[in-house]
């Protein structure tokens, strides 16, 4: 019977739990504001994982990079803290990296619902200059 889930996934969902919880709670760095930990991607020798993180109420691309590179400055203190709390014989690496997916989400529901708004005002019009 085949596995449901790969080692990487289950290792890199209890990654992405911890390290909320982590930079919730551990990195006091000032330029670091509330974080979504997005995605874990680790590497087929879980030496590596790849962090992907937006950050909440924060739209400006380059404090969000920032941001994301001060994450990268305290990715060996997340190292040693993950490695206290999982049960893995080695510890990834971590690389973090800012995902503006949701803001392009939110981006282009926005652009959609103003074309289906517009969408309809123009059908008003046209069944009011029918109706004369």
């Amino acid at each position: 019977m085949a596995r449901e889930f790969k080692r990487t996934d289950r290792l890199g969902d209890a990654i992405a739990r911890s390290l909320a919880q982590l930079i919730q709670f551990e990195v006091r760095d000032p330029r670091v504001p509330m974080v979504n930990v997005n995605d874990v991607q680790l590497s087929r020798d879980l030496s590596m994982a790849k962090v992907y993180v937006a950050f909440v109420g924060e739209d400006d691309p380059k404090k969000c990079e920032e941001a994301a590179e001060a994450l990268n400055n305290a990715a060996g203190f997340l190292r040693s803290q993950l490695a206290r709390e999982l049960d893995v014989r080695t510890t990834p690496r971590l690389q973090f990296f800012y995902d503006a997916t949701a803001l392009t989400g939110n981006r282009m529901s926005k652009l959609i619902d103003d074309a289906v708004a517009k969408d309809l005002a123009n059908k008003g019009d046209e069944s009011e200059n029918t109706a004369e």
